[in-house]
């Protein structure tokens, strides 16, 4: 049997969906979809606030922050849509990370 394009891709997005939610320890019907989508480039450096505070508890473990630092460091940099309404509210991942880094110490 020939697999289209659009079973190819489902296909994809269900297993990433899987892997996404055994790393962070949640269920998949949680996983937002940017997570598992890719921009055309592969170099978008923002994800949606979803699922950086999906992340929180994961990044805090590592980092050894508490997950209150690692929530606030993310809130704080929430961008606004483009235009005020294009799009999804958004973080920076470098910024953040720098962020974070700061934290550490």
């Amino acid at each position: 049997m020939l697999l289209r394009r659009s079973d190819v891709l489902m296909t994809t997005i269900e297993d990433r969906k899987a892997h996404v939610a055994e790393r962070e320890g949640v269920s998949p019907s949680t996983i937002p979809a940017d997570a598992v989508t890719a921009s055309a480039s592969g170099l978008d450096p923002h994800i949606i606030v979803a699922y950086a505070l999906l992340q929180v508890p994961r990044v805090a473990s590592a980092r050894a922050l508490s997950e209150a630092e690692v929530r606030d460091a993310v809130e704080s940099r929430i961008q606004g849509r483009d235009l005020g309404f294009l799009g999804e509210e958004r973080i920076n991942v470098a910024e953040l990370n720098l962020a974070l880094y700061d934290l550490e110490g």
